[in-house]
């Protein structure tokens, strides 16, 4: 399903007021989010963040050369690989696997980037039938509703919903008791995968040096996906990949800490070419989509070529107070929470997404989180800079040339010690009337307004303290003298 057209402050309300949405949103921060942090703080490796972060920024200096490594050694493993500079030559070239192998039914592993680019409703639209094989996707899918989490998708549910849901699609007798639930699920999904003729992926992480990518889940239905199906088609963004084994072991070693504060899945998949001969299990045919879809404009700029060292393991979510209030939904993006706010606006459009960074706090706890230490609340200001001055790369226009104006003579102003107290002066007099019995100002005019709509505000001192201090060491002088 695509993310919601709804604004991002109706989406916000939204979540504040679905009680289901916070017990889980507390419930996933309490636990995930403290969780890793105390684990950054007392590992014994002090090193592996910053050592990774720079091998990260490393591989992305040489990604076109790692990237040509990574090809050559899967198609020597009988692989094929295909470079889709959009997500419409991903989407075409998966139709054109699927009609050559005249493919019925897709089973999917949880892929962002699959969202990213709308393969679903693509393949839906040619009559192939598309069965989501993750848990908390399934759910979405039969509900058709969107992922509100990138690790857990359905924390906005709970279990009554869900047997209701098992009910009214599966014709399951009602329950909402979890094992039975997931029960359910499993045996209508072991259906589907025993049936499918293509399995469709997401990739963690690629290797270049070994030829292979790896999927990590916790259910085993990647797995399946990737095994039980004659087609096996990866969906990759062109910067999930490491250089070597080693970086790839401590990303992979870092994923699964910052997702679930594991020290490993409970299964992690290596995947590289077809089955050969001998092979127990395997698809007969392994194609990998290599997506640039935007991330090589990323990429040229410096600014913001450190967001695509990010790993998508969901820790920012886990810790952000914004989405751990508001959820998901808010954000309209398949990419949401802190990351979302600084890749959505990248990857679709900075004037479009423009709530999403200016509706962060800059607080930095994602960035304590982060297992790369990427720095979000850096690039979360600098694309609030480019919507305040506009932008010829990124193509931006000043967001609200009033605000701008405002700000500039906010400058001014302050910059100059008559103009400043003149303001004061002005301030003091307009807040007159406006004072409520308890001392505060419960609204204001215009759009200063939207700051009282849900708080009062404290109104400006009848003195300053530059001007108390001259008051004050006046009238000792004065004292002095006499």
């Amino acid at each position: 399903m695509k993310p919601s057209t709804i604004s991002y402050t109706d989406g916000a309300k939204a979540g504040l007021a679905n009680a289901t949405l916070q017990k889980s949103l507390k419930k996933i921060q309490n636990g995930f989010g403290k969780k890793a942090m105390r684990h950054w703080q007392t590992m014994t490796d002090s090193d592996l963040r910053p050592r990774a972060k720079a091998r990260r920024m490393q591989t992305l200096e040489h990604l076109d050369i790692v990237l040509a490594e990574l090809a050559e050694k899967i198609r020597e493993h009988g692989g094929h690989v295909y470079f889709a500079a959009t997500a419409e030559d991903a989407v075409r070239y998966t139709l054109q696997v699927a009609e050559r192998n005249k493919v019925n039914k897709v089973v999917k592993g949880k892929s962002m980037t699959s969202a990213e680019i709308g393969i679903d409703p693509a393949l839906q639209n040619a009559g192939i039938e598309v069965v989501e094989t993750d848990l908390g996707e399934y759910i979405i899918q039969l509900a058709e509703d969107a992922p509100s989490h990138i690790i857990a998708p359905c924390i906005h549910m709970d279990r009554f919903q869900i047997g209701k849901l098992f009910t009214d699609k599966l014709g399951h007798e009602y329950s909402d008791d979890p094992p039975t639930l997931t029960r359910m699920a499993r045996k209508s999904l072991r259906e589907k995968l025993l049936s499918a003729d293509m399995g469709i992926t997401g990739c963690n992480i690629a290797c270049a040096e070994t030829g292979q990518i790896s999927l990590v889940s916790n259910e085993g239905n990647i797995r399946m996906s990737t095994t039980m199906p004659r087609v096996h088609v990866a969906l990759m963004g062109m910067e999930r990949i490491a250089a070597t084994f080693d970086e790839h072991r401590e990303l992979l070693q870092l994923l699964i800490t910052g997702a679930t504060v594991q020290k490993l899945s409970t299964y992690v998949s290596f995947v590289g070419g077809p089955r050969h001969e001998g092979d127990p299990d395997g698809p007969e045919e392994f194609h990998l989509i290599v997506i640039d879809n935007g991330r090589s404009k990323i990429l040229a700029d410096p600014e913001f070529r450190e967001v695509l060292a990010c790993i998508r393991c969901g820790a920012c979510l886990n810790i952000c107070p914004v989405y751990g209030r508001i959820g998901g939904h808010a954000y309209n993006s398949h990419y949401c929470g802190p990351i979302g706010a600084v890749v959505t606006p990248l990857l679709n459009g900075i004037n479009d997404h423009a709530d999403l960074c200016k509706g962060e706090t800059l607080c930095g706890a994602c960035k304590d989180v982060c297992p790369v230490e990427n720095d979000l609340p850096r690039m979360l200001s600098a694309l609030r800079h480019k919507l305040a001055y506009g932008d010829k790369y990124w193509q931006v226009k000043p967001y609200n040339r009033i605000e701008a104006a405002g700000f500039k003579g906010w400058r001014k102003a302050i910059s100059s010690r008559k103009a400043y107290n003149m303001l004061l002066k002005v301030g003091r007099f307009l807040q007159k009337g406006r004072i409520a019995e308890n001392g505060m100002i419960s609204s204001m005019p215009g759009p200063a307004g939207k700051w009282t709509r849900d708080r009062d505000l404290k109104p400006l001192a009848t003195e300053t303290f530059t001007e108390r201090w001259r008051k004050h060491h006046s009238s000792r002088k004065m004292e002095e003298k006499s």
